[in-house]
């Protein structure tokens, strides 16, 4: 993808209240899509949309968290550290930046760590 087709598509998911919302959140902690549905004050499908695109564009990651009963269910987690956009001389410049994944996994977790540690075997 082209470095200007990569960026319209980053400014167009966020242009999306929704959107901006769940990455908001999702950039505090992982977050299942119930969670986000809750404190983005959205429902269940729209919050699953805005992840989906959100995910094309690589600003979110999906895991699986373990729960200790042994059941598990999908969270996630915002990848978006910054974009921006310098006009210099005629010429726009742009980056979009992402935060690295395991910079927010739960040191603490054992869970977290092993399925990470699967996710990339």
């Amino acid at each position: 993808m082209s470095e200007d087709r990569e960026l319209d598509g980053v400014l167009d998911v966020l242009s999306d209240e929704y959107a901006r919302s769940i990455l908001a959140e999702a950039s505090t902690e992982p977050m299942s899509a119930k969670t986000l549905s809750d404190r983005c004050d959205a429902s269940l499908p729209t919050v699953y949309r805005r992840i989906e695109r959100l995910k094309e564009h690589d600003l979110v990651e999906e895991r699986t968290r373990v729960k200790p009963d042994g059941g598990h269910h999908k969270v996630y987690t915002a990848t978006l550290a910054s974009v921006s956009i310098e006009l210099d001389d005629g010429e726009y410049e742009t980056s979009v930046e992402r935060t690295d994944r395991t910079a927010s996994l739960d040191a603490d977790d054992a869970a977290d760590r092993l399925t990470y540690m699967w996710e990339n075997l």
